[in-house]
Parts: structure tokens; C-alpha cells; sequence
């Protein structure tokens, strides 16, 4: 019967054990902490930043959260909308204006060479030859006449661009129209899915139809004033004719002293005192 027995390590395997732990045991002791002021100041410095960031943000958030609540949310948005305004028309062609179909067309979409209109008015007489002749035997009449000839000149220029921008507005103004019929659709729109940046967006779109209709109504103010200037022109131009008349009229009346009806007037005048 062999006898179990506890075979030895060997020595050289326990004196390498314990020579490490020993080295690990003075390695732990021997450990010490280390403090650099200056990275610690700079990293509460970075930390109270990032605090103050996220604080900034936090409140960003919650004002565009407040600011993109909508009007709809108190009340109802469609009490704001226009209920059938009115509607941008074109002329229409009917039986009893045959003759004026080419000049309505030219006031749905413009006319700038005047063709349309031409075709529906009267034309004016070349003279051109005759007034040269006339002014030779009569400058006064001549121009007279040719003061006139301007007044219907004038007057044809006004009617044309009148025309042609009446014309080009017409159907900008149904443009216009459809892009308000959007714009309030957009407005009274109860969605609370759309932010503030729709909304800004909405502003901006009001604004930018405000400004073309501003300018569409300085060029229909212009076509008013250029109509007025010439019926001033002509209005004029019929007052100074009448007062030439009457001036040759007085002129020519004779009076007791054999001369005109102001003849000796001034004469008269200078030497006349109070009784």
C-alpha cells in the first residue's frame, strides 16, 4: 500500500511569488495623488458655461413654444376672412358690341401699339402740306391749328397707354386675386402643426401683395393724371380761344373817338380824378 504525500513546490517558484507581491505591496504604497490648479479652475469654468448654454436654450425653447401657440387656439380664425368679395371681371363679347370686340380685347389684355384702338375711332386728316401753306398766309391760324392737332395727338397718346396698362393689369389683377384666396386660406388655417417661422412666412406674403397692389393702383392714379392733364390741355385751349375772340371783339368795337372800344382808355385813366 503506498502512502499519499504533499508533493513540495519548488523553492524557486515560491521565492519569484513572493517577490512579487512584495514589489505590488510598495507599488501601492508608494502611489501618490496629483492636483494641477489650473485644470481644475478651467474645467468648473467650462462647466458653468455649459450650465449657463443649456439654461439659454431651455429658455429659447420655451418662448418659441408660447410664440408658435396660434390665435386659433382662443378663437375661431374664419370670422376673419372675407365672405365673397369681389371678383376681378373681364369683358365679355356680346352681340351689341360687335364693332368694339377688338378695342375689349385690348382691355382684358393690353394693347401697346394702339392697333385696337385705332380700328375703333375716327383718323385724323394728314394736313401737313396745307399748314405749311396756311402758315405762310396766316401764322395765327396756322397755329391755332396746329395747337389742336397736339390736343388730339395728346389725347390719342393718353387713350392708347391707358388701354395697354388697363390691359396688363386686368389679368395681373386676377393673379393677385387667386394668391389672396391661398394667402387666407393659409391664415385662418386652425392646424397648430405650422411654427412660427409660417407664420413670419404669412407676414411676409401679406406684405409683398400689399406692395403689388400698391404699385398696380400709382399706375392706375398715373393713367388718371395723364387723362386729366389733357382735359386740362384742352379745357385750357378752348379758354384762350374765347378770350382772343373777345379781346378782338373789344378791340374792334369802334368808340366816340373813332377808334376801338379801349382806344384812349389809358390816356383816360391817368387823367382822371375823384369829384
Amino acid at each position: 500500500m503506498t502512502t499519499g504525500r504533499i508533493r513540495p513546490y519548488p523553492r524557486a517558484l515560491v521565492c519569484a511569488t513572493v517577490a512579487v507581491v512584495a514589489i505590488g505591496v510598495g507599488a501601492a504604497h508608494a502611489q501618490v495623488v496629483v492636483t494641477d490648479p489650473a485644470t481644475t479652475i478651467k474645467n468648473i469654468v467650462i462647466a458653468g458655461l455649459k450650465s449657463q448654454i443649456v439654461e439659454t436654450l431651455t429658455d429659447q425653447a420655451r418662448k418659441i413654444r408660447r410664440m408658435a401657440r396660434r390665435l386659433s387656439v382662443f378663437t375661431d380664425l374664419t370670422k376673419y376672412a372675407v365672405p365673397e368679395p369681389t371678383r376681378w371681371r373681364s369683358y365679355r363679347y356680346q352681340d351689341v358690341n360687335l364693332y368694339a370686340n377688338p378695342y375689349a380685347e385690348a382691355l382684358n389684355f393690353g394693347d401697346p401699339e394702339g392697333v385696337a384702338f385705332a380700328d375703333v375711332t375716327r383718323a385724323r386728316s394728314t394736313i401737313e402740306s396745307e399748314l405749311a401753306e396756311l402758315a405762310e398766309l396766316s401764322p395765327a391760324a396756322a397755329a391755332a391749328i396746329a395747337a389742336q392737332l397736339a390736343t388730339l395727338d395728346l389725347a390719342d397718346s393718353t387713350l392708347i397707354a391707358g388701354t395697354d396698362q388697363n390691359g396688363r393689369l386686368r389679368p395681373q389683377g386676377k393673379r393677385e386675386m387667386r394668391a389672396i384666396d391661398a394667402l387666407e386660406r393659409d391664415v385662418v388655417d386652425p392646424s397648430q402643426a405650422q411654427s412660427a417661422t409660417a407664420v413670419l412666412d404669412k407676414m411676409s406674403a401679406a406684405v409683398l401683395i400689399e406692395t403689388r397692389q400698391k404699385q398696380s393702383r400709382l399706375q392706375f392714379l398715373s393713367a388718371l393724371v395723364e387723362q386729366l392733364l389733357d382735359d386740362n390741355k384742352r379745357a385750357r385751349d378752348t379758354e384762350a380761344a374765347v378770350m382772343n375772340m373777345q379781346l378782338r371783339r373789344l378791340l374792334n368795337v369802334p368808340g366816340e373817338g373813332g377808334g376801338g372800344f379801349l382806344s384812349g382808355a389809358g390816356s383816360e385813366l391817368r387823367s382822371w380824378r375823384q369829384p
